[in-house]
């Protein structure tokens, strides 16, 4: 069973990378949301 999940793992990488590169885009949009007000 770890092998198949590494396999899966290296398969899937470069989706991998981008959907987390896209939580963290969503991340830094909420918290200058949440800030932004703040600061006005």
């Amino acid at each position: 069973m770890a092998k198949e999940i590494t396999t899966i793992l290296i398969r899937s990488r470069h989706t991998l990378v981008g959907d987390a590169l896209g939580v963290i885009a969503l991340v830094v949009l909420l918290y200058a949301g949440l800030a932004l007000p703040g600061l006005i």
